[in-house]
């Protein structure tokens, strides 16, 4: 046996992300951090509504809401005047809105609820190297004093940021450029009339249209407080790259800026008059586009910034880089367990590699031309950009029938929906899908049409100990039926889709079964009379 089942190197939102799905399933887990403090610098600041889903699931939503602020919109201003003003907000059938909420606060969050699965960050240890063999990993750990040991680990994940050793140590290009702009960022309280909860974007242009000079300011939560970005003064401007290694991406430079260049912006720029204060922390930094040409090689995996760093346009990096951790760790899970099919580790790279470049592709336009300039369909756009869009379609880890005449039914690889208004025996509230999965297993919900009677009881039972003991028992059960279905006599947990909206979600074709894998996205679709094709999707999953 090796020493750890899963080493993650970083302790940053995508580590912290990988190591609690982990420890969530009894994965022996270590996690280490070169820095012997959190940094308290709010580096990423938006949560979309899809990672709320995916921290509903880990356990952290309340402490995530009860700290941060909602994103209601953004105001634009050129040259001193309004040109357009974005409300945000979600579609009826998506649980939440856009949040805001520091990294570091985020990151607290995370370290508390992996303090509660009984795991604790190893600080001032960095991987210096590994070398991987058909049975495992061996890490040589250095501390700040300059010692070294050596850990045996099954798998290695690095979540190590722009200047990843674990992806140096792989061997993995990363391919891409840099913006030629440096800006400057800077934690402040400013005493404006700006509505609450609205970013600020303000620009000044010249006569032929390009932009010279520009302010954006994203809120925080507390009184007047918002992170302001700006271009970097002359004096303040950097040269060679802190990493050593090219990468010129986030936080450089030996100067940081004071609150004299900030407000020297905010004069030149701000819609009102306006003084800012109370700087908590501030920086110069450099945005770079790349991405690996492989998420993993072997038993070492990459994540985030590691795996593919962007412009911030749309708050999209962190809530990706958390997506990947929340798409790897039930399947190194299912490894570490020996119920893993071959080749479902490999799908990691499959699913999140194509997603990266999209939003490496995408953020980069959007820096350069806005958000949303592609499309004028406003519904896409605010889904695409709260990641609610993401599609696993084509992995072959996802199957099932599609539904004759109905485009809109959600896919096998598609994000699965919520449902809300769902009733239960002895509960007096409506209750929601998301709420009752634990995302820890897979989920099997068997839905009972209307024409659904006594004697399909036995059928929704056989079948559902069919797939439990096809998905090596790593699966829960419910029944959602429809309000007149006559099947109360299961003994399997029975739902009623009182108020229909699981069917208008899900636009079962009849009597149907659905596989939710646990990062949330529907693996498996079919009518409930075709057994032997949900246990072949199963078998693609299990071994």
């Amino acid at each position: 046996m090796n020493d750890v089942d899963v080493l993650v190197a970083g302790a940053g939102p995508i580590g912290l992300t990988a190591a609690i799905e982990l420890r969530r399933r009894g994965v022996r887990v270590r996690i280490v951090d070169p820095l012997l403090d959190p940094p308290q610098y709010a580096k990423a600041v938006g949560i979309q509504p899809r990672t709320l889903e995916v921290f509903e699931s880990m356990g952290v939503l309340e402490p995530i809401l009860d700290a941060g602020m909602e994103m209601r919109g953004q105001l634009v201003y050129v040259n001193g005047s309004e040109v357009s003003r974005i409300d945000l907000s979600t579609p009826d059938d998506v649980p939440f809105r856009f949040h805001l909420l520091p990294q570091y606060a985020t990151e607290r969050v995370l370290r508390d609820r992996l303090t509660d699965l009984d795991a604790e960050i190893e600080r001032g240890v960095r991987v210096s190297a590994f070398e991987q063999d058909v049975d495992g990993v061996t890490v040589t750990l250095a501390d700040a004093d300059g010692g070294e040991t050596q850990v045996r680990a099954s798998y290695l994940i690095g979540a190590d940021g722009a200047h990843s050793t674990v992806r140096k140590g792989l061997g993995l290009s990363f391919e891409g450029g840099a913006f030629a702009e440096q800006y400057m960022l800077g934690d402040v309280a400013v005493d404006w009339s700006m509505p609450r909860g609205y970013a600020i974007r303000a620009m000044h242009q010249a006569g032929d249209g390009t932009t010279d000079d520009l302010l954006v300011c994203i809120p925080l939560p507390g009184r007047g407080r918002y992170r302001m970005s700006m271009l970097v003064p002359d004096e303040l401007a950097i040269g060679e790259t802190s990493g050593g290694d090219g990468v010129a991406h986030g936080f450089e430079g030996t100067r940081t800026p004071e609150l004299s260049h900030i407000q020297a912006v905010v004069d030149r720029l701000s819609p009102e008059p306006a003084t800012v204060s109370d700087m908590r922390w501030s920086s110069v930094f450099r945005i770079s586009h790349r991405i690996v040409d492989s998420y993993g090689r072997g038993r070492v995996f990459v994540a985030g910034d590691a795996a593919h760093i962007h412009p911030p346009t749309g708050a999209q990096g962190m809530n990706t880089g958390v997506q990947d951790a929340h798409n790897l760790a039930w399947k190194l899970a299912l490894a570490v367990d020996g119920v893993a099919a071959p080749g479902l580790l490999d799908s990691y790279d499959l699913e999140r590699r194509p997603v990266g470049e999209e939003v490496v592709g995408r953020t980069v336009r959007d820096a350069r031309e806005g958000i949303g300039t592609d499309s004028t369909d406003v519904d896409f756009v605010t889904r695409r950009e709260a990641q609610l869009l993401i599609s696993y379609a084509d992995s072959p880890f996802t199957a099932g029938s599609t539904v004759p005449g109905t485009p809109s039914a959600p896919r096998a690889g598609e994000r699965a929906p919520d449902a809300a208004g769902l009733g239960r025996e002895s509960v007096n509230h409506p209750l929601r899908l998301f709420s009752l999965l634990g995302g820890v297993d897979h989920s099997l919900v068997l839905y009972a049409d209307a024409t659904s009677g006594a004697e399909d009881v036995a059928v929704l039972e056989g079948l559902a100990a069919e797939i439990t003991a096809a998905a090596r028992g790593h699966m829960t059960v419910h029944v959602v039926a429809a309000p007149t279905a006559q099947v109360g006599s299961t003994d399997l947990p029975l739902l009623r889709d009182t108020e229909g909206l699981f069917a208008a979600g899900y636009r079962p074709d009849g009597s149907t079964a659905f596989v939710i894998r646990p990062d949330g996205y529907l693996g498996y679709r079919g009518p409930l009379d075709d057994a032997a094709a949900v246990l072949a999707y199963l078998r693609a999953t299990f071994a």
